[in-house]
C-alpha cells in the first residue's frame, strides 16, 4: 500500500518489489488501484472474529480459523473452524483455491531443547487466479483485521500452497 496525497494505492498481487511506473502513472504489474484514504482502513469485523480467536488463544479450543470478508455486509466473518484433532491438511482443504482468505493457525512444533510449544500464524490467503476486486479488498483489509488480533505471533502471505506448506510453518517458527 502506498499513499499519495489524499489516495491510497493499494497493490493487488501483494508483491510490492516489482511494481514499477509506468507513463500513466499507475503501476504496470499489479492493478493497483485508486481508493480514498479512508476507503482503505478496512471492513467492520464481526465480534465473533474476535471471540473465536480468543478461545483458540487462551483455551485452544480451535486448531484454526479460516475468516472471510462479507461484502454485502462490509464486515470479516468466521467462515470455518477446525477443531483441535483436526490436522494441517484439514487446515489447507478449507481454503479455497479461487478466492481469498484470512487465517489463524495454532502450530504445535517441538524445539531443539525438546520443549513442546505453539505459535499463532496469520495466513493472508491471496490466490493469483482469485479476482481482482477481492484481492484489492483483502489487501486493504488485513492491517485493521490484524490489528483486532491481539496474540499474532508468525504472519505469512500466500499466493499458492506451497508458499504455505508445513516446511514453511517450520522455517518460520526459529
Amino acid at each position: 500500500m502506498k499513499k499519495s496525497g489524499s489516495f491510497v494505492y493499494v497493490c493487488v498481487c501483494l508483491s510490492l518489489e516489482f511494481m514499477k511506473r509506468c507513463e500513466s502513472k499507475c503501476f504496470r504489474c499489479c492493478f493497483c488501484i485508486r481508493y480514498q484514504a479512508n476507503a482503505a482502513s478496512g471492513m467492520a469485523v464481526h465480534d465473533d472474529c474476535k471471540l473465536r480467536f480468543l478461545e483458540l488463544k487462551a483455551k485452544r479450543t480451535h486448531r484454526f480459523i479460516v475468516y472471510k470478508i462479507e461484502e454485502k455486509q462490509k464486515q470479516v466473518i468466521v467462515e470455518k473452524v477446525g477443531e483441535p484433532i483436526q490436522t494441517y491438511e484439514d487446515f489447507a482443504a478449507s481454503l479455497p483455491a479461487e478466492e481469498c482468505r484470512y487465517a489463524i493457525y495454532d502450530f504445535d512444533f517441538v524445539t531443539k531443547e525438546n520443549c513442546q510449544k505453539s505459535k499463532i500464524f496469520f495466513i493472508a490467503w491471496c490466490p493469483d487466479v482469485a479476482k481482482v476486486r477481492s484481492k484489492m479488498i483483502y489487501a486493504s483489509s488485513k492491517d485493521r483485521f490484524k490489528r483486532e488480533l491481539d496474540g499474532i505471533q508468525v504472519e505469512l502471505q500466500a499466493t499458492d500452497p506451497t508458499e504455505m506448506d508445513l516446511d514453511v510453518f517450520k522455517s518460520r517458527v526459529n
